[in-house]
């Protein structure tokens, strides 16, 4: 098992070392070099790119597959607003000096904005703003709810709502709690606490500081990473045969194979594995869950909301329906808010057409500005259930799951067949650094094999 020790110390040194071009094949790992060696890579996200950038940096000769059309998997930034709308990956969680992100934010010169999570107004079902003792009341449920769930975090397999239930059953009829656990809870885990696991929900890892976003796109920090590298958009992969000596992707043979397809491929078995997954493998893949979050982007002629907040709650239901939205005028001269589904209602979210979401979203809007809210000048969301490539946004421990589960797939098979992937690491899993650690670690794997 990687500790995280081990992870940052990877990070600090082999990927600013590799990022810079300055790696060559003497390096902190001692004399070892792959020349000679070739490493097929499936996927084009942040995990197989910190991958296949590390090896060719060591020598080997490196082929990146991707299914997509664009590079970056769950990093996909698109500008036709005039601002950044992140697809996926929005925030750097934990911006400090170890964080890998940050050191690459740091590398491309990368302008960000630190959120600040305090500023926030709510309105209630009616619309109406909430006066300042339910802010305290809602510091105060936050707080016994923390202590308790952390309380029962390492043995309840139950699910989050489950132990809720037992230890104060009236929260999960208090719209202000409702809100509190899917606002919170649901979007930091991606699925609804009916479905996560109230164990192990404390036991991942963070890195230190305030959340920021990139004011420019979070692409950008794709630029050095991809330099460089042989990669083929629009090329799906069907079949992996590994063997004791060489492994087989699609018709290309190789010495090794890291397989950075998200969780939810893996769940469909798009991907023919030859042999067959060890079971532990299959079990873990069935078991762990992948949730999704859904966004929908909405810019206006004028803004109607108050353009200092930078965060605005509704207490919505169902549970989870577009209960939050980001202000992009905190950062931006763009009269755009960023809405947000979570929970069970995200996948529901998912499977609308456009044009039935923006009705939606708008239907919260209006609860809230009514007639001030008009017809929005362009509109832009996200379908990530529904996304053959993705499945969905990102893992999470589904009632019954553990941690162990995703360690399994940090161990490598038959010595050629390699994992990498934010549900590969449970430390950081559901974050973009969690997925370049990841990459990092398998390829770190196949050198020192």
């Amino acid at each position: 098992m990687y500790s995280r020790r081990h992870f940052l110390k990877l990070s600090m040194a082999a990927l600013l070392a590799s990022l810079s071009a300055k790696l060559s094949t003497q390096n902190a790992h001692g004399k070892k070099n792959l020349q000679g060696k070739t490493v097929v890579v499936v996927g084009a996200g942040i995990a197989g790119l910190s991958a296949a950038k590390t090896l060719q940096a060591y020598g080997a000769k490196v082929v990146v597959l991707e299914a997509g059309n664009y590079i970056g998997g769950r990093i996909r930034t698109n500008r036709a607003m005039g601002a950044p709308f992140e697809y996926g990956a929005g925030w750097i969680h934990g911006p400090s000096e170890e964080n890998p992100i940050q050191q690459l934010a740091k590398q491309v010169h990368a302008q960000t904005f630190v959120t600040d999570d305090d500023s926030l107004e709510i309105f209630d079902a009616s619309g109406t703003s909430l006066p300042e003792v339910d802010y305290e009341r809602l510091d105060r449920i936050y707080r016994r709810l923390s202590r308790k769930l952390y309380r029962v975090s390492r043995w309840d397999r139950r699910s989050i709502e489950a132990a809720i239930t037992d230890m104060e059953p009236a929260l999960l009829q208090d719209p202000l709690a409702r809100w509190l656990l899917s606002a919170f809870i649901e979007f930091d885990i991606g699925a609804g606490i009916e479905d996560i696991s109230a164990a192990n929900i404390f036991s991942d890892d963070e890195f230190d500081g305030d959340d920021v976003i990139f004011t420019q796109g979070y692409d950008r920090i794709l630029k050095p990473l991809m330099e460089g590298l042989d990669i083929r958009p629009n090329t799906p992969v069907s079949q992996i045969r590994y063997q004791q000596d060489r492994v087989k992707v699609n018709d290309l043979v190789a010495d090794y194979v890291i397989c950075t397809v998200p969780l939810g491929v893996l769940k469909a078995d798009t991907i023919r594995f030859n042999p067959p997954l060890p079971n532990k493998l299959q079990e873990a893949i069935s078991s762990l869950g992948f949730g999704t979050v859904t966004k929908i982007a909405l810019q206006f002629d004028q803004a109607f909301w108050d353009t200092e907040t930078q965060y605005v709650g509704v207490m919505t239901e169902p549970k989870g329906r577009w209960n939050y939205w980001l202000n992009y005028r905190t950062f931006s001269d763009k009269n755009i808010l960023l809405g947000l589904s979570f929970g069970r209602y995200a996948p529901v979210a998912d499977q609308m057409a456009p044009a039935e979401m923006t009705n939606d979203a708008l239907d919260v809007l209006r609860s809230v500005w009514g007639e001030r809210v008009g017809e929005p000048l362009s509109v832009l969301t996200t379908h990530w259930s529904e996304d053959p490539h993705f499945k969905g946004a990102y893992s999470y421990s589904q009632v019954g799951g553990s941690a162990a589960q995703y360690e399994i797939f940090a161990q490598p098979i038959a010595g050629r067949l390699f994992f990498a992937g934010e549900h590969t690491i449970f430390e950081y899993h559901g974050t973009t650094h969690g997925a370049l650690l990841s990459g990092l670690r398998a390829a770190e794997q196949i050198i020192d094999s």
